[in-house]
Order: structure tokens, then C-alpha cells, then sequence
């Protein structure tokens, strides 16, 4: 150390002055893209930052923030409850479903037979459905499967899997990916019976138990 920085340094400290390495000024924070896409739930160092309605934000990534700049709403910490979008899908026997599960507790599962998280999670569905189906819950499973031969392929994967509870595909007229702002599966959300969304997963599979500590809340509402 020459002696003009020794020097430097010893006025430094009797001024107070703390020297903090420049790797600690680093911010960090948690990027919402990240979370809602990958379940991310550590702080990474911000690359970039948005404001949205007086708030800002830091994202891991350009690419991120600019995710962000194209459906902020998407991104941000979900509101409960909130109205859920129409259900306007059919079963894969053609069967429309709107209509049989009025008045009814549905955790809405948008998953795909390329999704490995979406299919380890799929037992667990089926069993939240079969033990609450007399209490009015049901498990609706949409896939996003788009290749021409979805319909066969979806219809296969299920009778391997032997899932019992309603599944569609996704219309590309009118795509419920689109108007629940999904940006990834697998994402799911439970809907009371009054049409509201209540609780939400994106990023990472409902978990059986986090479920089933909502369903405790809803299902024990008056219908």
C-alpha cells in the first residue's frame, strides 16, 4: 500500500467513514418473473428495475423487466379474492363444464403432458378430488397442449395416469391461458363458490396440504 493511500485510508477512519466492499452494495430482490415462472424464492442481484403504480421493482435480468413491461398484472402479488375469468371449455368427451360446476369449489390446474412438475403433481390432484368430491370440490385440468394431435395424445396420457377428474384442452379461440394471465405451467387456482379466486399457484405445483388448508376455509361456507 503506497503511502498516500495509507494516508487516505487513516483520514477515512477518523471521519467515521466505513469502507463497505463493493460486492455488499449490491441490491438484490426478488424478480417476479422469475417467482411466477419458476416459483423462484431467493433474492438474486438486480440488473434492471420497474416502476409500476408508484412501486418499484428489481429484476434479475433485462430480459426479465422487460417480461414485466409487457403484463406488469401478470407478475405482480396476486389480490384475494378476485373475480374469476369465465370457464368456457369442454371436457375431452366434448361435454361442456361451465354449468356442472356452478356452485362449486374448483381448483383450476393448467398443466401439459410435457410438463414433468405438472404430471408429478397429478396423483395428488386426484386424490384432493376423489376426498372432496361429496363436499362439492372438483379438480379441472387444463391442458395447453397445441400440436395437432393433442387431443390423442392428452386422451392417452390420461388413461395411463388413470385421472378421473375433468380435463380439457385449451381453446385457441378463446384460451383460458390467457384470460387467468398464466405465464407458465404448472399454475393453478382454487375458485370458491361464488366465483371468486381465493388462493393460486404459479411457478411450482399446488401442494396437497396448502390446498387443502384453503379448502378447509371455503368449504366450510355456507353454499
Amino acid at each position: 500500500m503506497t503511502r498516500l493511500a495509507a494516508a487516505i485510508l487513516i483520514a477515512l477512519f477518523a471521519l467515521g467513514v466505513q469502507l463497505v466492499p463493493r460486492e455488499a452494495l449490491a441490491e438484490k430482490a426478488l424478480c417476479l418473473v422469475c417467482k411466477v415462472k419458476g416459483g423462484a424464492v431467493k433474492a438474486e442481484t438486480v440488473k434492471a428495475s420497474r416502476t409500476y403504480e408508484g412501486v418499484r421493482y428489481g429484476f434479475c435480468a433485462d430480459d426479465c423487466a422487460k417480461e414485466f413491461d409487457a403484463d406488469p398484472v401478470a407478475f405482480l402479488p396476486p389480490k384475494f379474492p378476485r373475480p374469476a375469468p369465465a370457464m368456457s371449455i369442454s371436457d375431452l368427451g366434448g361435454k361442456a363444464l361451465g354449468s356442472s360446476l356452478k356452485g362449486k369449489v374448483v381448483l383450476l390446474d393448467f398443466w401439459a403432458t410435457w410438463c414433468a412438475p405438472c404430471q408429478k403433481s397429478m396423483p395428488e390432484l386426484q386424490g384432493l378430488h376423489d376426498k372432496y368430491a361429496g363436499r362439492g370440490f372438483a379438480v379441472v385440468g387444463v391442458s395447453i397442449d397445441e400440436k395437432e394431435d393433442a387431443d390423442a395424445k392428452v386422451k392417452k396420457f390420461i388413461r395411463k395416469k388413470k385421472i378421473t377428474y375433468p380435463i380439457a384442452i385449451d381453446s385457441k379461440k378463446s384460451s383460458l391461458w390467457e384470460k387467468y394471465r398464466v405465464k407458465a405451467v404448472p399454475a393453478a387456482f382454487l375458485i370458491d363458490r361464488e366465483g371468486n379466486i381465493v388462493a393460486q399457484w404459479t411457478g411450482t405445483p399446488p401442494k396437497a396440504k396448502e390446498v387443502e388448508k384453503e379448502l378447509a376455509v371455503v368449504l366450510g361456507r355456507a353454499g
